[in-house]
């Protein structure tokens, strides 16, 4: 199982960038502060990643990352022995790592982990703060600065991907929506370097096109795909031909429906 480990340089990498929408900034703080997990809900694309890398660097704290899927099991959370040089050789996991390091231990769309495995997080997610380590015998107690921060995007619900009410419970929660149209724009020009004024033209699109979501598509055009749009057209690709590329054709397989967002695209352009 491999994680993604991120420790905060402020010296040398600034802060990534994020804009707020909300109170979602004080709100995190407030949650860390007073070692309550978190739990972000939002649509794919939506910028909750970002805000947890945003935040990390914020309070200088560690990251680390986990994808979490339907194979995700208990041991790629906490560790395992491994063979190296001969020797067996015991290496933690990335919700172990985060509570050693006391840094934060994301879990991104934690939904699709099986509802085993997120047990393994009740313990660390109450006022015990603990990790018990069967396979070394040892109990770790979560420092202060430790933090459980999970995401999901409620749309892709259902019986079978849903949060036991038992963890679910155990968390406090930040819902996140698209960005307001000018924010937005402001978002995807700061990332791409696109001006601000197309920029707005990409964000009137993708207003037009996440109307169709549940009915022609089924998810709405995220702000990532804007920003990658974005970056096309500043490397010189035409606004259309990077719509199509970047905003489209993720959308949807479908020839009829890719024809109607095609037309959507240009009665929305002029």
């Amino acid at each position: 199982m491999s994680y993604a480990m991120k420790t905060p340089d402020t010296a040398s990498h600034p802060v990534p960038y994020y804009a707020p929408t909300g109170d979602e900034c004080r709100v995190f703080e407030a949650a860390w502060r007073n070692r309550l997990p978190l739990l972000l809900k939002g649509p794919t694309g939506c910028g909750k990643t970002r805000f947890v890398a945003h935040m990390a660097a914020r309070l200088g704290l560690p990251l680390f990352s986990v994808a979490c899927h339907d194979d995700l099991t208990s041991a790629d959370l906490t560790g395992r022995f491994l063979l190296k040089g001969g020797e067996t050789v015991w290496c933690d996991g990335p919700l172990t790592a985060a509570v050693r390091a006391g840094g934060i231990c994301y879990l991104d769309e934690v939904v699709e982990a099986r509802k085993d495995v997120t047990v393994v997080l009740h313990p660390l997610t109450d006022d015990r703060r603990t990790l018990l380590l069967d396979r070394t015998g040892e109990t770790l107690v979560a420092p202060a600065s430790f933090m459980v921060v999970a995401s999901y995007n409620p749309g892709y619900q259902n019986v079978l991907k849903a949060l036991k009410p038992s963890t679910r419970q155990r968390f406090v929660g930040i819902e996140f929506g698209f960005p307001r149209e000018e924010r937005e724009a402001a978002i995807v020009s700061a990332e791409s370097g696109l001006p601000i004024e197309r920029a707005k033209l990409l964000v009137q699109v993708a207003t037009r096109l996440r109307a169709l979501r549940g009915r022609d598509v089924e998810e709405a055009a995220s702000t990532r795909l804007l920003i990658y749009a974005a970056t096309l057209i500043v490397d010189g690709m035409s606004l259309e031909r990077a719509i199509d590329i970047a905003m489209l054709q993720p959308l949807s397989d479908d020839t009829a429906v890719m024809q109607g967002l095609r037309d959507l695209v240009s009665a929305t352009l002029g």
